[in-house]
């Protein structure tokens, strides 16, 4: 308790990084009371139905990334996965197309033209993803839904407005505030679900008849265990030695340090779940709009429940492709040989250039495939603790792995990872007596 009081006096001496704190928590307040402004029109004391579709299956979730705007008919409803959604298309484009690959290999220059391609996406996917929102909640609380198209254009602008703030608010968090703002967005719509969940599974268990209580406590035991596991996957590395010459006299190689190259068992982080599940989410998203007399298609149905085994296991193939997809983009091995051979260093056993990056990519290639089986199995957890047999609540499933669970583990030791090295730059001591906190900045930018 000493350490932490002293800790948390160090960073308040920090005058950059107090400033940084407190702008970050202004903005998440904005952010939260904008999720409570409803749509202009609506009458929110109506929203009882909204509520119960947003009590469970996949809206439940998508509610849950929007911290609650989605079921409060907020102007923020649709929150910030449209963003994410046009990200994957533009990074498959770039995959795909000679334009974005070109634009990739300019810079700065480059990368701020495909952000901005990023966002005119984004504002086209809005307009498609407002009127469908307005669709559902039509069919939700038609009786407090205002008629007409005066109704239905203004709330869409207002709608991709709203998001297109809360994305703002994001980058503002990331250039002035502290951690990645757009995941930190998420990060706090996640949070703000959690005590609530966990008191209602508490009161549920304890109207049990018998052992009520002790499958609370077993519940939180395993949460955190997952929670351990979290954390190893977002930190595991697998070290390759190399080893620098002092001089080179033809060829060859005198003296020397032998360093490790940290290869991340999972390089991806978690933006392949964030994909996967922003992906996951275009039929919920759309599926108002397909209605045939306010009835959902089953295939839209099958999609929308995330306890069902083709959503399931459709999302954990969507992960692991992501996995591999992500690692290719992050880790580049041919650059990674050139670097060391410019610096005078080899693998050893390995010829320098072209053999050293082909044994990096199929190191990285057989560390890839069990993150990612990883990955997707913690992603897929919650459909097994809300079974039949397990019966835990539908709310505090969600933060038995998943999405949940590995973006908020993720997102921490990101942000605490940044204030450690505000501490460590002015000579304080770290958050953590065992060395260094290990994030995900490390490696990638989180977008």
């Amino acid at each position: 308790m000493k350490k932490f009081i002293e800790t948390i006096r160090n960073i308040f001496k920090i005058e950059e990084l107090k400033s940084r704190l407190a702008i970050t928590f202004l903005l998440v307040l904005v952010y939260r009371f904008g999720s409570f402004i409803a749509l202009p029109g609506i009458d929110t004391t109506q929203l009882s139905e909204l509520s119960k579709q947003t009590s469970g299956g996949l809206m439940m979730l998508l509610d849950m990334f929007s911290g609650g705007a989605f079921s409060n008919a907020s102007i923020f409803a649709l929150g910030i996965m449209p963003y994410i959604s046009a990200s994957i298309v533009v990074q498959l484009l770039g995959m795909a197309f000679p334009y974005f690959q070109k634009l990739q290999r300019e810079g700065e220059s480059g990368r701020q033209r495909m952000n901005q391609i990023t966002r005119y996406l984004t504002i086209l996917i809005l307009l498609i993803q407002g009127p469908a929102y307005l669709v559902n909640l039509r069919m939700q609380v038609g009786s407090v839904v205002p008629e007409g198209a005066f109704f239905v254009i203004t709330s869409v602008l207002i709608l991709a407005a709203g998001s297109m703030f809360v994305l703002w608010l994001g980058e503002r968090i990331t250039e002035k505030g502290v951690g990645n703002g757009i995941s930190f967005i998420i990060l706090v719509g996640i949070i703000a679900r959690l005590p609530r969940a966990v008191v209602g599974e508490f009161s549920s268990r304890l109207h049990e008849a018998a052992g009520g209580l002790v499958l609370f406590l077993a519940e939180i035991v395993f949460l955190l265990v997952v929670i351990g596991f979290s954390v190893l996957l977002v930190q595991g590395t697998r070290k390759v030695p190399v080893q620098y010459a002092k001089r080179v006299v033809g060829n060859q190689q005198y003296g020397g340090v032998r360093q490790y190259i940290p290869l991340k068992v999972n390089a991806a982080n978690v933006m392949p779940i964030i994909f996967a599940q922003a992906i996951m989410f275009i039929p919920a998203s759309l599926s108002g709009l397909f209605a045939s007399d306010g009835e959902v298609s089953n295939f839209a149905m099958t999609f929308m429940n995330n306890n069902s085994f083709w959503y399931n296991l459709v999302f954990f193939l969507l992960i692991i492709a992501f996995t591999y997809f992500y690692t290719a983009v992050t880790v580049n091995p041919t650059q990674m040989a050139e670097e060391m051979k410019r610096n005078n260093g080899f693998i050893p056993g390995i010829k320098p250039g072209k053999k050293t990056a082909e044994y990096l990519d199929t190191i990285m290639s057989r560390i890839t495939l069990p993150g990612s089986i990883f990955l997707g199995i913690v992603a897929i957890l919650p459909a097994f603790a809300g079974s039949e047999w397990l019966g835990v609540s539908a709310s505090f499933a969600q933060f038995f792995g998943g999405t949940s669970l590995l973006i908020m583990v993720g997102v921490v030791l990101d942000t605490l990872q940044q204030i450690e090295s505000y501490l460590l730059m002015r000579h304080y001591d770290g958050l953590m007596k065992g060395g260094k906190i290990k994030g995900r900045s490390g490696s990638i930018a989180a977008y």
